[in-house]
């Protein structure tokens, strides 16, 4: 009896064994669901892309992410697969995390070369939007410009779905399309929130207004929205003056509450999704979101300080219509602040530390490849669904790493094995 109890306890053990996925096995798995990318920068062939096209899909909003807010490899590969979407996928519309208004000015530059484009950059891409006034975007600005003068029929369109900002001119515009006599009215509403220096200053300016002062100009921004959309004005204006409430309810939180910050990060996110889909509806085009991971994913980083990201308000309106790609990578450099000043740096960091989900990811066979993780199989599947640390990295370092389990962020996945930092410009 002893004997077969012995036996039945080794072949039980072992069954278990078997069915506990190994990291070798689990690299075997990824291995065959991974598909190779040729490189990330814009141009020449394209073919390597074309495993995105059936995880795409039929979805009208693809978000693209980023690990850092300042490397080249994220920003170049956002070039490349823009321009193959346009192309093979029907896409019109790149939208960046940046504000309405500096969208609607870079939207003027590409559908009618209006402005000058690194005057732009440098203009409406100052502190939290620093890192987007790099020599990547500027490539891609340039390219969209060249499309349109060649397919002026069916152009490309740039989308900005932040709310820091918005800038004097959108103040202006919905002011001069109502009726003469509400003019002075808007006017004084709009008196101290209407924008009188640059961009950065303005930030940080209104930043350091009194919480009680903030929120009274909110109410001045909404009161406005009101009289705005009681004198029926066009989509257009009526989404301007949105624009102008929502930069001013954005600061009508106070910064020093913990759960009213977290309410703000929600607030913020909840508005870039309505803002995307917005233009979805209004445009009808497809769109290519570029954001960083931490919105563009369903599950946030970060709970406590983001309860619910943009990504995942996108899934709860859009459903199947929305899709998501986060980005990884095992090692390399980025820009950042440090997280007690303002001193923009140059990071490095070294390869992944063991258990986090770079370190696995790092060997899959192929240097850089796209995996589609709804369909990745066992124990591939399974490993995805699990928890590890995972490099997730703001506009300030040290940052992270966070726990993530990628398959429930994320739809699709691009893993890199090295990012450089961005070249950013006028500095």
């Amino acid at each position: 009896m002893g004997t077969l109890l012995t036996l039945l306890i080794a072949l039980a053990a072992a069954t278990l064994a078997a069915a506990t996925p190994t990291p070798t096995t689990v690299v075997a798995a990824l291995d065959r669901a991974a598909h190779p990318l040729r490189t990330v920068e814009p141009g020449g062939d394209t073919r390597d892309l074309r495993a995105l096209d059936p995880m795409i899909g039929d979805a009208r909003v693809v978000g693209l992410g980023e690990a850092t807010h300042s490397s080249h490899e994220f920003f170049a590969l956002k070039d490349r697969v823009f321009r193959h979407l346009v192309e093979e996928k029907g896409f019109r519309t790149f939208a960046l995390e940046a504000p309405w208004s500096t969208g609607l000015r870079l939207d003027d530059y590409v559908l009618h070369g209006k402005g000058d484009l690194r005057r732009i950059l440098r203009e409406e891409f100052q502190r939290d939007y620093q890192w987007w006034n790099n020599s990547d975007y500027l490539r891609l600005l340039e390219w969209m410009r060249a499309y349109n003068l060649r397919h002026p029929a069916d152009p490309v369109r740039f989308l900005g779905d932040d709310i820091a900002w918005t800038g004097p001119e959108l103040y202006d515009a919905v002011t001069a399309a109502v009726d003469p006599e509400l003019r002075a009215r808007l006017t004084g509403l709009y008196a101290g929130l209407r924008p009188t220096v640059a961009t950065g200053t303005y930030i940080e300016q209104y930043l350091a207004k009194p919480y009680a002062e903030r929120r009274k100009l909110a109410e001045r921004a909404d009161e406005a929205l009101e009289l705005v959309a009681r004198a029926g004005a066009d989509d257009l204006t009526l989404r301007n003056a949105t624009a102008i409430d929502q930069t001013a309810r954005q600061y009508a939180f106070d910064v020093e509450d913990p759960a009213q910050l977290a309410a703000a990060m929600r607030y913020r996110d909840a508005t870039m999704a309505a803002d995307v889909v917005w233009w979805q509806e209004h445009t009808g085009t497809k769109v290519l979101l570029s954001a960083h991971n931490n919105h563009i994913g369903y599950v946030p980083d970060d709970p406590a300080h983001y309860p619910k990201v943009q990504g995942a308000f996108l899934r709860d309106t859009l459903g199947a219509g929305y899709l998501n790609i986060g980005l990884t990578f095992d090692r390399g450099s980025f820009n950042a602040t440090g997280q007690d000043d303002e001193t923009v740096r140059r990071w490095t960091l070294g390869p992944a530390g063991p258990g986090s989900n770079e370190r696995t990811l790092d060997r899959v066979r192929h240097r850089d490849y796209v995996l589609d993780m709804r369909s990745a199989g066992s124990p591939a599947r399974e490993w995805l669904l699990g928890a590890r640390p995972t490099r997730s990295i703001g506009t300030a370092y040290p940052d992270g790493p966070y726990d993530t389990a990628l398959a429930r962020s994320y739809d699709v996945l691009v893993h890199l094995h090295r990012v450089e930092a961005a070249r950013l410009r006028d500095r």
